[in-house]
């Protein structure tokens, strides 16, 4: 392997391995754990080192985080089959399964842009799977029906994680909002 491959390589498992390991300081205490010194700490590296791979410290590791977990979404989304009830028992399964990722995703103030030309890909290629699930007649409508879902899906997540929602009740919650977004939609 010539030596720009061999750094180019050490570069990347060494970004990989500084996401990696805040996102389980992440799952492991919350994301008020998650600082550089934390982080280089942790890995073994220098703070300037960490600067070195990014160049925004913290926000621009939790962007990464951010990204990677919508990546991840998609994946459980797409491994679960077609259909508007897998895409829901998918969604909600990952947001009980990733919390502090979720978390990230969700609500941490990043300056990953939405619903926007500048969208990155893989949230792009997300949304339209919420569209194709929830159909429409028109381009509008099946966007306003899929960010209603989304949204939903967030809720009841946060409800979940909260402890405000009734887990013996998944299983029905999870047909009801299948029914709710299944019916057709009606016209404007």
């Amino acid at each position: 392997m010539p030596r720009a491959a061999q750094d180019i390589e050490r570069i990347r498992e060494r970004e990989l391995r500084i996401v990696a390991t805040a996102r389980e300081i992440a799952e492991q205490e919350g994301w008020p754990a998650v600082t550089v010194r934390r982080l280089a700490d942790a890995i073994g590296f220098s703070q300037p080192i960490l600067y070195r791979h990014f160049p925004r410290g913290r926000d621009e590791i939790v962007e990464r985080v951010v990204i990677g977990g919508y990546a991840e979404l998609l994946a459980a989304i797409s491994a679960d089959g077609e259909g508007l009830a897998a895409l829901v028992a998918a969604y909600l399964t990952f947001a009980r399964d990733n919390p502090a990722v979720y978390d990230a995703m969700t609500t941490s103030r990043t300056s990953i842009v939405f619903a926007s030309a500048e969208t990155p890909e893989i949230l792009r290629k997300g949304f339209a799977m919420f569209e194709r699930a929830v159909g429409g007649e028109t381009p509008r409508e099946r966007a306003v029906r899929a960010e209603l879902l989304w949204s939903t899906l967030h809720g009841v997540s946060r409800f979940a994680a909260d402890g405000r929602l009734d887990a013996a009740l998944d299983d029905i919650r999870e047909e009801q909002i299948v029914t709710l977004f299944s019916a057709p939609a009606s016209g404007s």
